[in-house]
């Protein structure tokens, strides 16, 4: 789609590197970083239910040099701010032609959440709407850059606020397995990780602490989680996106073995716990601050998948 920077995935990462810190700060009001409706938006008619695809009907070559954004529906639900993990569905027009460019996030595990701010496109075009809200915008084009960057068609784009997704896994909790590390979660979720004073397991062990009941994950989809990682050997946290500052997004088959085992079948809203031997994770090859021959324990909470194409 022309100008899916609204449902661009947060930066990839692997299970042992630095996510990206938050893209705004939590002080920005959403509300002052809307941009306001305008004749071109305005002009837009729009059908459907919030949440399935949408129908629109506008003068072919419809144009705005800005972004403009116009309310079709008002939401009665949570409202909106910066930080937030949005869950969305957009349904997207070629401004020029009036062709569909297409729809995604309409059902469960087609479109990652994305965490909304101020500098964000889709902050700019949301502000501090509330869940159940449908908004209409008029996207300008972009030419190629000096840097390379392609060149995208201006676009109608309709965007529904599904929910507000949770930073932290929502699913029942689930009985603990003997032998294996304990975790203690601190009141955002946060967990801390205390490895048994036992020889570490010869195999992946895996364990579910809260099931949720979400989309399933399947080997190549891409994820959106939170994550701790500490070495077996001395419970030391070696990485974690909780204090890297924001959720981080990778695919299932991107990651080291054991992670990727984890995560396949398990499904969104989950927390699960996984101690990975040096065979299903970095074998003899030190990684960062991963000595060689590690066994690593990893907490993750699934908060969302977009199921892989094709």
């Amino acid at each position: 789609m022309a100008a899916l920077t609204l449902a661009g995935c947060a930066s990839s990462t692997n299970a042992s590197s630095s996510s990206a810190s938050p893209s705004a700060s939590a002080a920005t009001n959403l509300c002052d970083a809307k941009v306001p409706s305008g004749s071109a938006s305005d002009s837009v008619k729009v059908s459907g239910k919030v949440g399935d695809a949408a129908t629109v009907s506008f003068k072919k070559g419809v144009t705005a040099s800005n972004i403009q954004s116009t309310v079709v529906t008002k939401g009665s639900g949570q409202q909106l701010k910066s930080g937030d993990l949005v869950e969305f569905a957009l349904t997207e027009y070629n401004a020029k032609t009036g062709a569909k460019n297409g729809a995604i996030g309409q059902t469960d595990g087609s479109l990652l959440p994305q965490q909304i701010s101020a500098d964000s496109v889709l902050g700019k075009v949301l502000g501090c709407a509330t869940v159940g809200t449908r908004v209409v915008a008029v996207m300008p084009g972009t030419s190629a850059s000096s840097s390379g960057s392609a060149t995208t068609q201006a676009s109608v784009d309709v965007i529904d606020v599904k929910s507000v997704v949770p930073t932290a896994a929502w699913g029942k909790a689930q009985p603990a397995e003997a032998g294996m590390p304990t975790v203690k979660l601190a009141a955002n979720g946060e967990p801390t990780i205390t490895v048994p004073k036992t020889a570490a397991p010869k195999t992946t062990k895996v364990a579910v602490l809260k099931k949720g009941d979400g989309a399933t994950v399947h080997s190549g989809d891409t994820v959106l989680v939170q994550y701790t990682g500490v070495l077996w050997k001395d419970g030391k946290v070696f990485d974690s996106s909780w204090k890297n500052g924001s959720p981080a997004s990778f695919a299932t088959d991107k990651v080291v073995k054991g992670f990727g085992k984890a995560l396949t079948g398990a499904t969104v809203g989950s927390q699960v716990l996984v101690v990975i031997p040096p065979a299903d994770g970095y074998g003899s090859t030190a990684q960062g601050s991963i000595p060689a021959n590690s066994t690593l324990v990893f907490t993750i909470d699934i908060l969302g998948v977009q199921h892989a194409r094709g």
